[in-house]
């Protein structure tokens, strides 16, 4: 049996994983807010916007954890399809709830469908990323810690488009994207806790590409999208406030024309009327 290591470089894997999550999070839910206050193609993109945020959070959240994950007796590579699947699943799936969210009708029903919809996509994102690992030896799983995985998946995903339905205020979106967050991580670590390998020595060489040749580039990348994309939501001006300025700039247009008419409706000067 080979000793599994969850944070072969401390504390730091642990805590850039959470981060991600919870920026991915904040994302999402901030996204998922703005559709709600709009209609027609804005909602949709808005939607768009917010599953590509949860399902890269996520993602990166797995594989930067996943980057301090060691087994002794044994390297790990990753296989590159099913991991660039993983991420695909992710965003789709995610995608799906969020978009039942913002379309539907009956929000109790949206809420129950797309909690459960999301959060199935998480698992399946995170035991995907597991299929991808390639090492000498077996991986089993504990059903029961595995179950429990998926459980709490489940719930925060719900709670997050909770958050999302009935939240409104950033700082509110924030504290939700915290709590959202550790449940991700918590979520991530309870599978890993399910997981034992049993090693079997070998000289041959793994298939797939190693962490840093792979994992590491393209969650550097997906990162930097999540940075980019909060910068630009930040700076992207809410319906409130794009109808505050329509309205200003009605009312700025409305005194200009009535001023103009009050300037050629005033009787003119008496030393305009003299005849030179």
């Amino acid at each position: 049996m080979g000793h599994l290591d969850h944070a072969a470089f401390g504390w730091l894997t642990p805590v850039l994983s959470y981060v991600m999550a919870c920026i991915g999070a904040a994302l999402g839910l901030r996204c998922t807010v703005r559709a709600l206050s709009t209609t027609g193609r804005s909602r949709r993109n808005w939607l768009v916007t917010a599953a590509s945020a949860i399902g890269t959070g996520i993602w990166t959240m797995h594989f930067v954890a996943m980057l301090g994950f060691a087994v002794t007796g044994t390297d790990i590579h990753y296989n590159v399809p099913l991991t660039l699947l993983s991420l695909l699943v992710a965003m789709i799936v995610v995608g799906a709830g969020v978009f039942a969210v913002g379309y539907g009708k009956d929000r109790t029903r949206a809420l129950l469908l797309g909690g459960l919809t999301t959060g199935l996509g998480v698992a399946s994102m995170h035991y995907l990323g597991m299929a991808a690992l390639r090492l000498h030896g077996e991986i089993h799983y504990d059903p029961a810690l595995v179950a429990l995985s998926v459980l709490i998946a489940v719930v925060a995903a719900t709670a997050a488009l909770w958050a999302a339905l009935n939240i409104k205020s950033p700082v509110a979106v924030a504290v939700a994207a915290l709590v959202m967050g550790a449940a991700v991580s918590s979520m991530h670590y309870t599978g890993m806790i399910a997981v034992s390998v049993h090693v079997t020595p070998s000289g041959a060489e793994l298939p797939g590409a190693t962490a840093m040749q792979f994992i590491f580039p393209l969650a550097v990348g997906l990162g930097s999208y999540l940075f980019i994309t909060s910068a630009f939501v930040a700076l992207s001006p809410a319906a409130g406030d794009r109808s505050a300025y329509r309205s200003a700039e009605i009312a700025n247009a409305a005194d200009t024309e009535a001023s103009s008419l009050t300037s050629l409706a005033s009787p003119a000067s008496p030393r305009d009327a003299i005849a030179p």
